[in-house]
């Protein structure tokens, strides 16, 4: 089962640059979230801040009770092996063969016999659907192979929480469907709590629980996938439906003096789709049906919202489409 991450008041800087400040959220236990912004805004380094890679100037990433900026090394350590990180380029290395990089933390952080540490490498690769590639090195593989082998990595050590950075970086649309369909039944299957740092809308709107934006050096808003496709707050607003027109320009920010000569339109949020299931069809233990949040809030979804490709409508029928 995953944990709960609470941070609170977190601050980071390299010297005058400030990345971002005062960001506290709450990433729920056993859930899948998603964290999103424009390019620049900080994503990556806050994840690295999460593991203690880089240490915020203020503030606290709190796990289980820990607070990670202030562990020392041989806890820090320890703490490490309760995340597994899918890095944004899979960051394998290239000298050891597919079979090697995923058994890397076993190796390092286990004293399991090499035949356990054989199945239990090979059981992550079929995970991941690279059964046959375990004599590949990552030179001799594509990149959405190397994004499965970075993630078979992630999950060897049966993580509690699951970090990944840009996952669909550089993937075609149905490489990136794949890589969604495996998040999903990941968290399915064990329970991890899982967040995702990404800036593709796509996958953002059919994939996590909960999502977050980060802007102005700062989390403009953290929620429900519900709340946060519904918002009218200008730059998520902006964000979600790919506009021009809003807070976020080329460099971030934009002025103020091209914000005030433009036409601002408030228009309807976009009908939310259907969150991806898992492949045998059950609903996750933390899944909730949707319209849930609306209903809790007296809102009405956007006219088509639930509906998928196939004329299902997941709303009305969720306990048949479900059982």
């Amino acid at each position: 089962m995953g944990v709960e991450i609470r941070v609170e008041g977190l601050r980071k800087s390299f010297g005058r640059q400030v990345i971002w400040e005062d960001v506290s959220f709450t990433v729920p236990a056993g859930q899948i979230s998603a964290l999103l912004g424009p390019s620049g805004t900080g994503k990556s380094v806050f994840l690295k801040n999460l593991i203690g890679l880089l240490r915020p100037d203020r503030g606290h990433v709190w796990v289980d009770g820990q607070d990670v900026p202030e562990l020392r090394e041989r806890r820090l350590y320890e703490m490490r092996r309760r995340f597994g990180v899918l890095f944004q380029d899979g960051a394998l290395f290239g000298s050891m063969s597919v079979f090697d990089n995923v058994a890397f933390p076993l190796r390092e952080h286990t004293r399991l016999s090499e035949s356990k540490v054989r199945a239990k490498t090979l059981e992550k690769m079929e995970m991941v659907g690279l059964s046959g590639a375990e004599d590949k090195f990552p030179g001799e593989i594509s990149g959405g192979m190397r994004k499965r082998a970075g993630l078979a990595r992630a999950l060897v050590l049966d993580p509690e929480i699951i970090l990944a950075d840009e996952p669909d970086s550089g993937l075609d649309p149905v490489r990136t469907s794949y890589l969604s369909q495996l998040f999903v039944d990941i968290n399915h299957e064990t329970g991890a709590t899982i967040l995702i740092v990404t800036h593709d809308i796509g996958t953002a709107r059919v994939l996590p629980d909960n999502m977050g934006l980060l802007f102005r050096r700062g989390l403009v808003a953290f929620g429900p996938r519900e709340m946060i496709l519904t918002s009218r707050d200008p730059a998520v607003n902006q964000f979600f439906n790919a506009r021009r027109e809003g807070p976020i320009g080329m460099a971030e920010e934009k002025d103020l003096a091209d914000q005030s000569l433009e036409t601002y339109h408030d228009p309807a949020p976009a009908p939310i789709p259907p969150q991806i299931m898992p492949s045998d069809g059950r609903p996750r233990r933390n899944q909730t049906p949707p319209g849930t949040w609306l209903r809790a809030h007296g809102l009405q979804p956007p006219p088509g919202s639930f509906i998928d490709a196939e004329g299902r409508n997941w709303q009305q029928d969720w306990p048949r489409l479900t059982a």
